[in-house]
């Protein structure tokens, strides 16, 4: 198969004069402080339409990509995970250098990997991890990475709270209301709050998350902190089913999507 370079602004990408279409999976992060979210909308600046336009802008052709999954407006990414399809071109050696200069400043693309024509960013990711940061003093460096709080809750209190989520699948009770899915169960694997310096974090791994969901427990959890309400009672909320009796959702800008997880014979390269 013969492939002709074509020139993009100095930085080089393959022709092939045939037909062949290759799949990519893109690795990200970005500040989620001016978005409305991840996923593509109308009247509305999201992270996936800034970089299906630098992707397009950069192959000089339609690109569209699929997520891992969404995130709301103001949360954060240290990883996110998205696909995308490409026919006839191959990405250049410069790829990253020119894809992150054509990006906003609050996005910045860490690799790009060959994977599986049928490989699925979203339904291929076996676990996914949250981290959820407060702070209790301000610090102007954080202001727009975490929940600034003025009491210190009973951090014991808390993970023991925080077990209860490992005794249960259905998640109702703190899922946004009115959301689109056929069922609220997850399998969450591991929950625990983590004392570092000044900083409380919240650590959450599971195979998928409701929307709102870990700001939902994260406001809930500080509830039982702050002795607003009994670690024990964690059970029976959350076998109501019942968003009403949770907890306040925690500020979006202290939440990060921070690891996905995919099997390693997914990749090509």
């Amino acid at each position: 198969m013969e492939k002709t370079p074509v020139g993009f602004d100095g930085e080089l990408y393959l022709c092939s004069r045939m037909s062949e279409t290759k799949r990519y999976f893109l690795e990200l992060s970005y500040k989620g402080t001016p978005f409305h979210g991840w996923q593509i909308q109308s009247n509305a600046f999201t992270v996936q339409e800034c970089v299906q336009t630098a992707l397009s802008t950069y192959f000089r052709k339609p690109i569209y990509i699929t997520g891992s999954g969404r995130t709301d407006t103001g949360v954060h990414a240290s990883m996110q995970v998205c696909h995308f399809d490409l026919q006839d071109v191959l990405p250049g050696v410069n790829f990253l250098k020119a894809i992150n200069s054509i990006l906003p400043k609050e996005i910045s693309i860490h690799s790009i990997r060959e994977v599986k024509p049928d490989a699925n960013a979203r339904f291929d990711a076996r676990r996914r991890t949250y981290v959820y940061r407060i702070i209790f003093r301000k610090n102007p460096f954080l202001n727009d990475l975490a929940w600034l709080c003025f009491h210190s809750p009973d951090v014991e209190k808390m993970n023991e709270a925080a077990q209860a989520l490992l005794r249960h699948e259905d998640f109702e009770c703190f899922s946004k209301v009115h959301t689109e899915v056929k069922h609220f169960c997850c399998e969450i694997i591991s929950a625990h709050w983590e004392q570092k310096d000044d900083q409380l974090l919240f650590h959450i791994t599971a195979n998928r998350f409701l929307r709102g969901m870990v700001r939902a427990i994260v406001g809930t959890l500080m509830e039982v902190g702050l002795g607003l309400r009994k670690a024990e009672e964690m059970d029976g909320l959350i076998r109501s089913r019942n968003r009403a009796i949770a907890g306040k959702a925690a500020p979006a800008k202290g939440l990060f999507l921070s690891q996905i997880v995919y099997k390693e014979d997914i990749y090509l390269d």
